[in-house]
């Protein structure tokens, strides 16, 4: 019979850290998979819990019902499990702060992303969240979060695109429902998110974010700025951010501060990796001084040397590794843990049934009526491209209504407004700030948005909608 071996090692003096080197520690084990292997270390570094395993404990990690996904009371999701059975949880809301967190998803080509991230998509749907979800790997990277048709809303998340014009438009989006509840909150005096009352908790998910964020990209300034400030502002507000993306440089992630925090205090998942990457996280201080994760090889299983004479050597193809990751802010996070095995054993024509069916029956959570109004056609209409992003950022607003001045050239090829907010306008043109600063200025009394807009639309210029004022209000309290 099999046996698993369990050894304690602690520092030999006090203040000692533990360190090692896998493959060193492997080969002095005589161990010929480093996959049998896992090492854990304490939180101060002084000691380690070393398990020898007959054979790669993380080779099958099947889910036996889709309802492990739902969401816990303690806001998380079950997307796998370590080598020693226990559940890897991912934290989507914190009850005790009343927040929703952020989410970093990293992984190199074939390291088994796309599949990770349809069980966090299937898990959010599950658990009643609203996502706005962008795949900007043209939708392949989760088309069965297109739903069965790939058009309209009866896909698997609330809004799906595949550009970066519709990215742009999402991003936008959620921005602006959150300084919506935001201003409804302040008047309610709540500090804390609760789920549903009356609000869902949102989610706004980048995959292949590093497309968007890259140098050189049409929208990197941007994108980058919604993304930090949705990060910064919109855990206290039920809404939270995603990104996931190929392990690269943090520098092509919209530069390295952008990312910094929400590596820091966000949740984050680390499937196989380049060298830069990890060398960029322990640089950042995710990883505590002396702690080591040993790489996740693209294939598992034990590899010998094999003579040029030896006619009667195995050549069968080695299990891969994909979805064997590190949950670098989880319970255990020096542990390998692997997502669940999901899908057909065999690619199917179309989108896999089995993958859909992990996304359950009925329509997804969408984001509060409330917000309807305020975001407009993009949403409502589920649009993309150019079509979603010139509903958000109008071309009639190059005059400096609504976002402000300046013009952009998209990678669709138009010229479209800015989407930063606040912008410096046109100096030529009297802009929005200015027909609403001269509202405020000719009235004492307190005035909401429906009567600021009501007041601009009479002034003889060119009539404005009500979020084009909430924005501008948002700038100029800013």
């Amino acid at each position: 019979m099999s046996k698993i071996y369990e050894l304690t090692v602690e520092a030999s003096e006090r203040g000692d850290i533990i360190t090692y080197h896998p493959m060193r520690l492997a080969a002095a084990l005589r161990i010929k998979d480093v996959n049998r292997l896992a090492v854990e270390t304490s939180v101060m570094g002084d000691k380690a819990l070393v398990t020898i395993y007959p054979h790669d404990p993380l080779a099958r990690v099947i889910l036996a019902d889709p309802q492990m996904l739902v969401m816990d009371e303690r806001g998380r999701i079950w997307i796998g499990r370590y080598h020693n059975g226990r559940p890897s949880l991912l934290r989507l809301y914190d009850p005790a702060s009343g927040s929703a967190q952020r989410l970093l998803l990293f992984g190199t080509t074939g390291a088994g992303k796309s599949t990770a991230g349809q069980i966090i998509l299937a898990a959010m749907k599950r658990s009643g969240i609203a996502v706005l979800y962008a795949d900007l790997k043209g939708g392949q990277s989760a088309p069965e979060a297109f739903g069965q048709s790939g058009h309209g809303s009866d896909g698997n998340v609330a809004w799906r695109v595949t550009t970066q014009e519709g990215t742009m438009a999402q991003l936008r989006t959620t921005w602006l429902t959150m300084m919506d509840r935001q201003e409804r909150y302040s008047r309610m005096g709540r500090s804390k998110f609760l789920i549903g009352r009356p609000d869902p908790l949102i989610y706004q998910i980048v995959d292949e974010a590093n497309r968007l964020l890259e140098k050189g990209a049409p929208y990197r300034d941007e994108a980058t700025f919604y993304i930090k400030d949705i990060g910064r502002t919109g855990r206290s507000l039920g809404i939270g951010i995603g990104l996931f993306a190929q392990a690269g440089h943090l520098e092509e992630m919209g530069g390295s501060d952008t990312l910094r925090a929400m590596l820091k205090e966000g949740e984050v998942v680390l499937l196989r990796w380049t060298s830069s990457m990890m060398k960029q996280l322990v640089t950042d201080g995710l990883l505590p001084a002396g702690q080591v994760l040993a790489p996740i090889p693209k294939y598992a299983g034990e590899v010998d040397l094999v003579s040029q004479f030896d006619e009667e050597h195995d050549d069968s193809d080695l299990p891969g590794t994909q979805g064997t990751a590190y949950n670098v802010n989880g319970r255990y996070p020096s542990s390998k843990m692997r997502f669940w095995n999901i899908g057909s054993d065999m690619p199917t024509e179309g989108l896999d049934p089995m993958v859909l069916d992990l996304y359950g029956p009925g329509a997804p959570a969408e984001i509060e009526q409330d917000a309807w109004g305020l975001v407009g056609d993009a949403y409502c209409q589920r649009l993309d491209g150019m079509e979603a992003y010139r509903a958000v950022f109008p071309e009639d607003d190059e005059d400096g209504e609504g976002g402000g001045g300046g013009t952009k050239k998209g990678s669709g090829g138009s010229r479209a407004a800015s989407p930063i907010p606040a912008s410096v306008p046109k100096p030529s043109a009297r802009t929005l700030r200015d027909r609403v600063q001269a509202v405020l200025d000719a009235h004492d009394d307190p005035l909401d948005a429906l009567q600021i807009l009501e007041l601009v639309n009479a002034d003889g210029g060119r009539a404005v909608k009500l979020g084009s004022v909430r924005n501008t209000l948002t700038a100029i309290r800013s």
